[in-house]
């Protein structure tokens, strides 16, 4: 059973939709599925020339994630992602609480579609 979840977000709450980037969001919600408590983390690769998945993807890894929400992620990030544990889900349009609601509900699939990324470019 998941517990910690990581949703790459617009916002700074529950509210706020998931961001379609993962390596360019500002920031990600860190929300333990159970309790919804969550935190905010600021993306460390927001604004880096190259490599921003990989740096995100390390960021999540390193924020005890065990699961991320995500529309879309590349295949270096996914890498990192995946040697650590984290499984990766695909994200469907809503708020991060909707989102969360249909994940706890089981209706989440997991992101199969992993792009070769951006490299280079945004």
């Amino acid at each position: 059973y998941i517990m910690k979840i990581a949703v790459p977000s617009f916002g700074d709450n529950l509210k706020a939709s998931v961001n379609p980037s993962l390596g360019r969001a500002k920031r990600f919600i860190i929300i333990d599925s159970e309790t919804r408590e969550f935190e905010v983390m600021e993306n460390p690769a927001v604004n880096v020339t190259g490599g921003a998945g990989i740096k995100a993807a390390q960021a999540i890894a390193d924020s005890g994630a065990e699961a991320l929400i995500t529309f879309q992620c590349g295949q270096n990030a996914e890498g990192v992602l995946r040697a650590a544990g984290i499984k990766i889900y695909e994200a469907v349009t809503g708020s991060i609480a909707e989102v969360i609601d249909r994940f706890t509900e089981g209706q989440l699939k997991e992101l199969k579609d992993i792009h070769p990324g951006f490299h280079g470019g945004r």
